[in-house]
């Protein structure tokens, strides 16, 4: 069975995401003896759409010629075009905001099944049987797929990246589509400088209304420099403007999937331990030893945020010397 990979890019470069894909990607195709291609969309060098061989690509395809943003339309033609040069039958992309937005148009394009989120390989390849969390997270599903072909969107940080050492042959890909028919227009690009993102941080430090108020951040700010962590908060926090609203994490902000997450004086609501479930680890601090986010994590103190965020910034600069 051979596997289409849709590969984003940031400015000409692959980050962690694209390349936990093609390791998923690669993984699928052992289960059947296929192979994996690689797509990618805009201008990226040589070298860099090379480096995804190493993680199980054989082939790149080079679509240079992509519309000055995401177009949904024009990027799910694009995709289409590229699964049927390859006759691949299964389509991976990523579970993030432009995954969300063009899978659904690709499947429809191709009749395809559709598996969002999925969360690890499939239990079984005849028929197409994958898991995916379901109920913000608090159980899994399985999902069967009977469609000749398969589009999956795979959870962030579900899958392991594995370098394997091998290489591609790149090829440029012309899909067909006239990109001059795009829809979206884009008025103004502001990007956040001189801050790790929330959708890249391996290790994300949180605070909610336990902190008190927004001047008592500082230790927050401090502990996530220490760790070479990324801030973010809870919706009341951001909604009380305690913080900017792109560090509101949650079902209604940003959906992270780090492999440590620190939640200080946060609740729990459902709504925020939706959009931080898929954390690999979560350590939890709150006065209120009935506090939700106590069931969801792994490790809690039961405490005030106030005095211990200090004292582990105090330990863990002991421990680094």
């Amino acid at each position: 069975m051979s596997v289409l990979v849709y590969t984003e890019n940031w400015d000409g470069k692959f980050k962690k995401l694209s390349h936990e894909l093609v390791s998923y990607a690669a993984g699928l195709a052992a289960m059947t003896g296929g192979n994996v291609t690689a797509l990618s969309i805009g201008n990226v060098d040589q070298d860099e759409l090379s480096t995804l061989g190493a993680f199980g690509a054989s082939t790149i395809l080079s679509a240079a010629a992509a519309p000055p943003g995401l177009d949904n339309q024009v990027y799910a033609s694009i995709i289409a075009a590229a699964m049927e040069k390859t006759g691949a039958k299964v389509l991976v992309m990523a579970n993030n905001s432009s995954g969300k937005a063009v899978a659904p148009r690709v499947s429809a394009k191709l009749k395809a099944g559709l598996a969002s989120g999925v969360s690890a390989l499939p239990e079984s390849v005849s028929p197409l049987v994958v898991k995916k969390k379901v109920f913000s997270g608090k159980a899994f599903g399985m999902v069967k797929i009977t469609s000749e072909a398969a589009v999956f969107t795979l959870a962030q940080n579900s899958y392991e990246v594995k370098d394997v050492g091998g290489s591609a042959s790149v090829e440029a890909f012309d899909a067909g589509v006239d990109v001059s028919g795009a829809k979206t227009d884009i008025k103004d690009v502001q990007k956040q400088e001189g801050k790790l993102l929330l959708s890249d941080a391996e290790i994300v430090v949180s605070g909610g209304r336990g902190m008190k108020s927004g001047d008592n951040w500082g230790p927050i700010e401090e502990l996530a420099g220490v760790l070479g962590a990324a801030t973010a908060c809870s919706r009341p926090v951001s909604d009380e403007g305690w913080r900017p609203h792109e560090e509101h994490t949650g079902q209604t902000g940003k959906i992270i999937a780090p492999n440590l997450y620190f939640a200080f004086g946060i609740s729990g609501a459902i709504q925020h331990l939706a959009g931080v479930s898929s954390s690999k680890c979560i350590v939890a601090v709150n006065t209120d030893k009935d506090a939700p986010v106590f069931e969801a994590a792994d490790y809690g103190i039961v405490g005030d945020a106030l005095k211990i965020v200090p004292e582990l910034i105090s330990e863990i600069k002991a421990v680094k010397g």
